[in-house]
């Protein structure tokens, strides 16, 4: 449908332990750029992050109004890592294609959960062919959850339609345990389903499909 402007922040994870960090905190494996979710040890979301390396870094983009809980979540885990984190928000602009962007020069540019995810410095601006509203339209008719709408701290990966960045084999991280239970008892409690557009609890409405977060039949 076309590009738009989100609001988001960028962290730049640096150090040589900045994959196995990122990894120990986050439900997806972190070996190369991927989309995956902080959570808390409850598993409830503290947000939706997409990981993309960027030469000897790791950038973390997110919903710019989650990242202070975020930093309140990885800074106090640095501990004695080989890590450290720089918040770079103002010096980028980050964008979301819902279609492949053709690769060019000062744009950096990586597969997301939300379509494709477009980082350029600040100065570089990209020209948007989408409003918010046919973002929504978007994410409506494709079923995709967005923060401040199916994502918020309410809920766990699971009941958001984000079971596909809950790796199934991966190892100890915060939230593994409950998430895991869950997962093999197929117990996930509420999901994200697609309903019409005058659904009372619709946490996001297009013109033809609205989304919502209901309790499924056994």
């Amino acid at each position: 449908m076309g590009i738009i402007k989100l609001d988001a922040y960028v962290l730049l994870i640096s150090g040589q332990d900045r994959y196995t960090f990122l990894d120990g905190l986050s439900t997806n494996k972190v070996d190369s750029s991927c989309s995956t979710v902080f959570t808390t040890t409850s598993a409830k979301i503290i947000d939706v992050v997409d990981v993309i390396e960027v030469g000897d870094n790791l950038a973390v983009i997110g919903y710019e109004p989650y990242k202070d809980k975020v930093l309140d979540h990885l800074q106090p885990r640095i501990l004695q890592q080989n890590v450290t984190i720089r918040d770079i928000t103002t010096l980028n602009n980050v964008y979301l294609s819902t279609e492949n962007y053709p690769i060019e020069p000062g744009v950096t540019m990586s597969r997301s959960f939300l379509g494709w995810i477009l980082v350029t410095s600040i100065k570089n601006l990209l020209q948007e062919s989408m409003t918010y509203d046919q973002f929504t339209e978007y994410r409506t008719k494709n079923i995709i959850p967005y923060q401040g709408h199916e994502i918020t701290s309410d809920v766990h990966p699971f009941n958001c339609g984000l079971e596909d960045l809950v790796h199934e084999s991966k190892g100890c991280y915060i939230g593994q345990e409950i998430l895991t239970r869950m997962r093999s008892r197929g117990k996930m409690g509420k999901q994200l389903v697609q309903v019409p557009i005058d659904a009372e609890d619709a946490t996001s409405v297009g013109t033809e499909n609205a989304l919502a977060i209901r309790r499924m039949p056994p």
